[in-house]
């Protein structure tokens, strides 16, 4: 039996990590982090992160020209989760030795992340630490500032019991979970199923602001929106949920791609941790009001409504 501990993630050490930072800066924790722009009606929303060992998959295959686009994804995606428009965006890539065409690939990725995106790319950091990373290798961050209108967040404080929960279909594993899947998998293996490994972070950005736009013109029918990243659905939808209530999760309401299931099988990963580590064919959750929810499935294509909200102890139950 594997799991995500023995892979040598310790999400419960994270955890524990963050509450202690939230004692001395207890308005951290969203998926943005909100700036009000003094005298305007405006905030800034921001957010960092990176794209963790899905890298060494990059290295081992020897592709370099999709990463970029994982990265991009990671940083809007959670932007997107408050209700902002990523505005722009800025890369720090660091290597032992720059290798000219393999940043070039890097880069192009995050240029086309961008795009997709629809931020700007202005500017980063390109460092060379001579004996700091192996040959070949290197090390990605990015950091994206978007905004929203002062009153027209989406923070989850408008959640009800009897909210729906809609899921967004991913289209793998994202950038979640691969020191796991690099336990379970032999170098043969990550090589064999490295298009299903490598498939980059779908970019949600412009339809759920299209959403947004079309669904809480007048009232707020989308009540809560996580990013299903590290912590997965326990994690990342109770960040969102306010007191009193619990998200159920019904996880036969969709069909988990098949590459999932071979991880799961190969490494005889308990559920309760396999649901905590990888996203499981679900890259957004949107909390909706009931009625609804039917119309949101419509709108994005391959939606499925995955569970509901009802009162209980700010915890996620899968079912």
């Amino acid at each position: 039996m594997i799991t995500y501990a023995k892979s040598g993630v310790n999400i419960k050490n994270s955890n524990e990590f963050i509450k202690r930072i939230k004692k001395k800066l207890p308005k951290i924790g969203g998926f943005g982090s909100l700036f009000p722009i003094d005298k305007t009606d405006y905030n800034l929303v921001s957010s960092t992160d990176g794209v963790g060992t899905k890298l060494k998959l990059a290295f081992l295959n020897n592709k370099h020209d999709t990463i970029g686009i994982d990265l991009v994804a990671m940083n809007v995606n959670d932007i997107v989760c408050v209700g902002a428009k990523p505005l722009f965006f800025l890369d720090y890539f660091a290597c032992g030795k720059l290798k000219i065409l393999q940043a070039q690939e890097v880069i192009s990725g995050i240029i086309k992340g961008c795009q997709v995106s629809g931020s700007q790319l202005i500017g980063g950091e390109t460092a060379e630490m001579p004996g700091f990373y192996n040959d070949g290798e290197y090390d990605l961050a990015g950091f994206s500032v978007g905004i929203i209108k002062k009153g027209k967040e989406i923070t989850g404080k408008n959640i009800k019991k009897d909210d729906v929960l809609v899921g967004l279909h991913s289209s793998g594993p994202h950038s979640n979970g691969y020191s796991l899947i690099r336990k379970v998998f032999n170098e043969r293996e990550l090589k064999m199923y490295s298009k299903e490994l490598l498939a980059p972070t779908i970019i949600y950005v412009k339809n759920i602001l299209k959403s947004i736009d079309k669904f809480n013109s007048n009232q707020q029918n989308i009540t809560g929106i996580a990013h299903i990243t590290g912590g997965s659905f326990y994690d990342k939808i109770a960040r969102v949920l306010p007191k009193g209530l619990k998200a159920v999760v019904e996880k036969k309401s969709w069909e988990v791609p098949e590459i999932f299931k071979i991880i799961q099988k190969k490494g005889s990963v308990p559920d309760a941790d396999i649901y905590r580590t990888l996203n499981m064919g679900i890259g957004m959750v949107l909390i909706v009001r009931p009625q609804v929810a039917l119309e949101i499935e419509k709108f994005f294509k391959g939606a499925k409504t995955i569970g509901y909200i009802k009162k209980g102890n700010n915890k996620v139950e899968i079912v």
